[in-house]
């Protein structure tokens, strides 16, 4: 007698506090990547949800925003005591949807608290400026209040720190929030929300919406959705950015990105070469701050090729989850099968295929979404492989003869989001960080996102809008500062009517 197949687990759409029921026809497969096997279901919403969690993030606003900032900040302390308990089973929920590797994953889980630590402390940044007397019996003060109700659309590779990256800001600020996770790592993400209710995030000030394109433009459409953060790809992320803004709504879109590292001669080869294979293959290459394309100075590429080549062929390839194992799975099958087309372009563009990927199988798990590591040698600006974001585990050494040059390349870049220098020379790693043109800089350092208190950004096609992400222009993209003049007459004593403008 066959044995009848368990129902799978369907997730749900996060909104007043609670979970929302959804049915089977609404919803859409979640694979685990190691495995390639379905393993529930999860929504897919649209205008209708995300018109109800705005209803609901609009009925939540007033009592939220009226809320005292200690009453709020102790909020975030229980929720941050709840992530940090709760971090191991993050971790494994990330890994399971995405592929990253355990250690990975709760690395991620980690920095993403550091923003809820700054939002424990932000009453301090709420605070405005006051001057007395600027006219007679005059004063002026300055206040930042909340926007209203504001929206994150946040990606697959990073579903507890980008969010993490928004919504804390966001919501300390006085703000409520729709979050639009990704639809293909929403475990993670169902626990934050959970996380967040039972830490007494009141019903309505964080809900999640799941879906494609029509809940993206739902949220850019609704009219009371005040202010937009984005991470993903440059395609959507201008079509938000133009659509957002062209209704009023302020909106910061960071996009996609193409890093590089610069490696003069005279740098740690061991550190450059360990780098070099963390920071290109970490997360199977899904990272926005992966450093895909090595621009090799001098005679550094032929120094540093045997030493890369040893340490790629010590890689362990594995279920995320396994003790040891240095990369997962490539988080979707699709995006696989991109990434081995991009193998082919590089090889047709000419570029020496050191090392190739696709042959790598994982026997424990053939059904898996497994890809080993590929490098390119001997890449240049001409092609394709150079100038587009593949995100995945391929990985470019470009030669250039100088500094000038070097730097050059990556100044010359459509994309700009993070790069680093590796050096001994003092001097050399201080022109880098002043003429580089791009915002996120190492010195030695293979992967420079900043520590959670500071701000986040790209520049040229890896950021649209006017404030970066977190840290203070998070708080001010969040906020909307009010100057205000008043005064306090006292009973009998108005002055004579006049209709001059008033001075000082």
């Amino acid at each position: 007698m066959a044995t009848e197949t368990p129902a799978l687990p369907i997730m749900s759409h996060w909104i007043s506090g609670k979970p929302v029921a959804v049915s089977l026809d609404d919803t859409g497969p979640i694979y685990n990547p190691a495995t390639g096997q379905v393993i529930a279901r999860v929504p897919r919403g649209g205008v209708d949800e995300v018109n109800i969690a705005v209803e609901s993030a609009k009925a939540a606003f007033p009592a939220w925003r009226d809320m005292p900032l200690i009453a709020r900040s102790n909020i975030f302390f229980a929720f941050r005591a709840l992530m940090f308990a709760h971090a191991d089973d993050l971790a494994r929920l990330i890994t399971r949807d995405h592929g990253k590797t355990f250690p990975d994953a709760k690395a991620e889980v980690l920095r993403g608290i550091e923003t809820i630590d700054y939002a424990c402390g932000l009453p301090v940044h709420l605070s405005g400026m006051m001057t007395p007397n600027v006219s007679t019996k005059v004063d002026t003060f300055t206040l930042r209040g909340p926007l209203g109700v504001v929206a994150a659309i946040t990606p697959f590779n990073f579903p507890v720190m980008v969010p993490l990256w928004i919504y804390p800001i966001a919501l300390m600020a006085g703000n409520t929030v729709i979050l639009k996770p990704s639809s293909h790592t929403p475990g993670a993400t169902q626990l934050q929300a959970e996380l967040w209710s039972q830490a007494g995030g009141p019903a309505g000030t964080l809900n999640v919406v799941y879906g494609g394109k029509e809940a993206v433009k739902a949220i850019v459409e609704h009219k009371d959705i005040r202010a937009i953060q984005f991470v993903g790809s440059t395609k959507v992320g201008r079509y938000v950015y133009e659509e957002g803004t062209k209704r009023g709504k302020r909106v910061g879109s960071f996009t996609s990105a193409k890093n590089a590292m610069l490696i003069l001669p005279d740098a740690d080869m061991d550190l450059v070469a360990d780098s070099a294979v963390a920071a290109g293959f970490g997360s199977a290459g899904e990272r926005c701050m992966a450093q895909t394309l090595m621009v090799a100075v001098g005679d550094t590429a032929e120094r540093l090729r045997p030493k890369l080549l040893e340490r790629i062929a010590k890689l362990k390839i594995a279920n995320g989850m396994e003790p040891g194992a240095d990369m997962g799975p490539i988080y979707s099958k699709e995006h696989r099968e991109s990434i081995i087309n991009w193998i082919g372009i590089g090889e047709a563009e000419g570029a020496e295929l050191v090392v190739d990927g696709r042959k790598f199988v994982n026997p424990d798990a053939p059904e898996g979404f497994f890809l080993g590591v590929s490098m390119f040698d001997n890449v240049t600006p001409d092609m394709k492989i150079f100038n587009e974001e593949i995100f995945g585990p391929v990985f470019g050494i470009v030669r250039a003869a100088t500094f000038d040059e070097g730097l050059a390349l990556i100044n010359g870049h459509q994309y700009a989001n993070g790069t680093a220098v590796f050096t001994t020379d003092g001097g050399a790693a201080r022109r880098f960080k002043l003429e580089v043109e791009v915002p996120m800089i190492g010195v030695n350092v293979p992967i420079p996102v900043p520590a959670g208190f500071m701000s986040f950004s790209g520049a040229k096609e890896s950021a649209m809008g006017d404030l970066a992400m977190r840290g203070e222009d998070g708080v001010r993209f969040f906020t909307q500062q009010k100057m205000v003049t008043e005064r306090w007459p006292e009973p009998g004593k108005q002055g004579p009517l006049s209709l001059v403008f008033p001075g000082n």
